[in-house]
């Protein structure tokens, strides 16, 4: 599987930025506080810093999650608020992570809290592509809703979007009358321009490298800023339609 990614294009820039907030106390030689002032200034610090905390979970990396739970809960109902929350935990506790701890953060929520099932039987379409609020509102879906999730996770908890890739795959399963080949989605994740793709999968909640994925033949990748055919490097303007259906979707629930 060999896929390179271009990190020429100016257009990709920082995906978050986030505000540290110090607080500096001055020292004094005077006399010592009475206890109970000093009691309650401990107990201002601890509020300030409990609001500070909540309110980076509400808008972690620019996501406001109001909005994104005002989403869910409009068309799904509170089922599925638990694992939403456990998710809003995810993408505010990444701050500061290495790039391998994100990937492998993101990739384990995702295959871990979120099942399996085909589009027909949950949205009664043959091929349909939920936006992670979809498919937490679901807790079901496809290959397609996997690496989507997984793809939205990470770009917004810092991960470039140089660095991903959605790659459209033939994949081959051994079955007890053979081997068959499917289509098939995966998420790559590229640590530079000219590393190996890691491939992070739902088939196999392993994230290897793409030449320990023999299974895997690549056919397309695309992302938010372009589409590539086969191995080349040259990436285009996608058209494909339900991508940018989707962008649309994610864009009015509250996604960047």
């Amino acid at each position: 599987m060999v896929f390179r990614p271009d990190y020429n294009d100016t257009t990709i820039g920082s995906i978050c930025n986030i505000m540290q907030l110090r607080l500096d106390f001055p020292t004094h030689k005077s006399a010592p506080l009475p206890r109970i002032y000093a009691l309650f200034r401990l107990v201002a610090i601890i509020t300030f810093s409990a609001t500070c905390i909540l309110a980076g979970l509400k808008t972690a990396f620019g996501l406001d999650f109001d909005q994104l739970q005002q989403a869910l809960v409009s068309r799904f109902g509170q089922t599925q608020l638990p694992v939403f929350r456990d998710w809003q935990g995810l993408v505010a506790e990444s701050k500061g992570r290495s790039e391998p701890d994100k990937i492998r953060l993101v990739n384990d929520f995702f295959n871990r809290r979120l099942g399996y099932a085909d589009d027909l039987n949950i949205w009664g379409q043959t091929d349909y592509w939920a936006t992670p609020i979809e498919f937490i509102g679901r807790g079901w879906g496809d290959c397609e809703d996997f690496s989507i999730g997984k793809y939205y996770s990470l770009i917004n908890i810092g991960v470039p979007v140089s660095k991903l890739r959605l790659v459209y795959v033939k994949a081959t399963q051994n079955t007890p009358s053979g081997p068959i080949q499917q289509a098939h989605m995966v998420l790559a994740y590229y640590a530079t321009p000219n590393a190996e793709p890691q491939v992070l999968d739902n088939l196999n909640p392993e994230i290897r490298p793409a030449s320990q994925r023999p299974d895997l033949a690549p056919i397309f990748s695309f992302n938010s800023a372009g589409l590539w055919q086969g191995t080349g490097n040259q990436s285009s303007k996608s058209n494909l339609s339900r991508w940018q259906d989707l962008l649309q979707r994610a864009r009015a629930e509250g996604f960047q």
